[in-house]
């Protein structure tokens, strides 16, 4: 089994109700199990500021898909949940990023892995730490807490607990 770890971010209402929905449909492939759900944290968009606050999460998986056979069906769960890609970085009903698929280091046209982008993103480096702070970024040489130390201090204040782990129904 790969160990995955997937971002899932939406700001379009109901937002709680999509971050719900996407793991109902990650779990109803039977080559993937959820191992673990961080929190639900929200925090202000990022890039396009012009929108809705985010609500942001991390759920560690095991799947037997490949790395492409995983982005195929987070793809198609955006599609099912009404994703419409449009503005960089704009609204969304749902957005699922692979962050990390087992210790590789791969860059394909359709995906890059590690998420090139993670490093730099509290939102998603804070819910990832909750679930897994000491897994290695093998790319950047540092796990994930050294990564959080390394964030904005006014980034990190800007990713609030939503929801506490739990209590999301899985």
């Amino acid at each position: 089994m790969n160990t995955v770890y997937i971002a899932l971010g939406t700001n379009i209402e109901p937002r709680e109700d999509h971050l719900k929905e996407a793991l109902r449909l990650l779990m109803a492939h039977s080559e993937i199990t959820i191992e673990k759900v961080s929190s639900i944290y929200e925090t202000a968009p990022v890039g396009y500021t012009d929108q809705a606050d985010f609500l942001n999460m991390v759920v560690h998986v095991h799947t037997s898909d490949s790395p492409v056979e995983l982005l195929d069906k987070c793809q198609e769960i955006e599609q099912q949940l009404g994703r419409k890609r449009g503005v960089r970085f704009g609204p969304r009903t749902i957005d699922l990023d692979i962050l990390l698929y087992n210790h590789e280091n791969s860059k394909t046209e359709r995906l890059i892995i590690p998420h090139p982008r993670m490093h730099q993103r509290a939102f998603v480096l804070i819910p990832l730490y909750e679930i897994a702070p000491t897994i290695l970024i093998q790319a950047l040489g540092k796990n994930v807490k050294e990564l959080v130390r390394e964030l904005p201090e006014t980034d990190i204040k800007d990713v609030r607990i939503w929801m506490q782990s739990g209590s999301v129904e899985e």
